[in-house]
Order: C-alpha cells, then sequence, then structure tokens
C-alpha cells in the first residue's frame, strides 16, 4: 500500500483496527519495521484512534512501553538487545489475547518474539510517500 501523506497512514491505521477491533486479525502483535521518519509512530496513532483510544499517542522512545487500556505500544529504538527489554515482561502481555501490542523497531529482539505476528513494514519513497506493506504468520 502507498500513503501519500501522515493523514492518510493514519488512516491506513484506523482501517487495520476495525479488523483487529472485529477479531479479524490474529494475533495480535504487530511488529513495525522501518528508518526513522517512515511513518511507523504516525501509523500507531491512527491504529489506537481507531481503537478508540482518546489519550494522545506518544511514541515511548525513552521508556520504551506505554499502556492505554488493553493496547502496548513498545518502541525499542535505544534497546540494543532483547537484554534490554527483559524487565518489560513482553511475553506475558503479548501471551494475553486481549491485549493488542505494537512494537516498533521489533527487529531488536526478533529472538524472542512470538513466531505468530503481524509484520509492517514502512519505507520512505519521497519527504511525504510511504510504501507500506504487512506480512502475517
Amino acid at each position: 500500500m502507498f500513503t501519500k501523506s501522515a493523514q492518510e497512514t493514519q488512516k491506513l491505521g484506523e482501517k487495520l483496527a476495525v479488523d483487529i477491533a472485529a477479531d479479524r486479525v490474529f494475533p495480535k502483535v504487530l511488529c513495525l519495521y522501518g528508518d526513522l521518519g517512515s511513518g511507523k509512530t504516525t501509523f500507531v496513532q491512527g491504529l489506537a484512534r481507531g481503537l478508540g483510544i482518546k489519550k494522545r499517542v506518544l511514541s515511548p522512545t525513552f521508556i520504551m512501553m506505554r499502556q492505554y487500556g488493553n493496547f502496548y505500544h513498545i518502541d525499542l529504538y535505544r534497546a540494543e538487545n532483547e537484554k534490554d527489554v527483559e524487565g518489560l515482561g513482553l511475553q506475558e502481555i503479548w501471551s494475553d489475547p486481549k491485549n493488542i501490542v505494537v512494537i516498533e523497531w521489533a527487529e531488536k529482539i526478533k529472538k524472542i518474539l512470538p513466531k505468530r505476528k503481524t509484520e509492517i513494514f514502512f519505507e520512505n519513497i519521497d519527504e511525504n510517500r510511504r510504501k507500506i506493506t504487512l506480512s502475517g504468520d
């Protein structure tokens, strides 16, 4: 899929939220990959809005994780590897079927990611356009 603006990237997140809320997306672990500025956090903001989250969704870059009810937004930009996230209890979080877990920079913990996940790849085409590819296990 291609988006031409931040608003379109957010709308794509909102559309995916409809499928997640209707239990058409399993598992509910979304792994996001892409360079800085490729639209990952913008997408997560749309996803959260589509799930009915009213709070402003900010990237948890410095604290690694923010929780909004059963929605977990994890940003591993500052993590080096799996050891850096040991205290977060990620396995417990994503093993609960009620939880929706979105992980930016998921490649940093690839050894411990669940086998069943949805992977979303973000690629900058130019300043405003993005190529977004979904892949599910």
